[in-house]
């Protein structure tokens, strides 16, 4: 297992400890989670319950079609 020394300035610092603090979580693991979150190739699980939340947005085909017909590229 890793080892990483930071350094954090007063007001980060206060934060971290009460968050870690209400979580009931250490230091070190809350530092885990927050890299794990941050590198994840997955969506977080509270975003993809939001897919079909908005029922009046329109979908992106619906979008394009009313953009109308594209102009002719010039050649290079």
């Amino acid at each position: 297992m890793g080892q990483v020394t930071i350094y954090l300035d007063a007001e980060t610092e206060k934060k971290m400890n009460n968050i870690v603090k209400k979580k009931g979580l250490s230091k070190s693991k809350w530092v885990s989670e927050l890299i794990r979150e941050k590198t994840s190739l997955v969506w977080p699980e509270d975003v993809i319950r939001l897919a079909g939340a908005w029922t009046d947005l329109p979908l992106a085909e619906e979008i394009r079609d009313a953009i109308g017909i594209d102009a002719e590229r010039e050649a290079m």
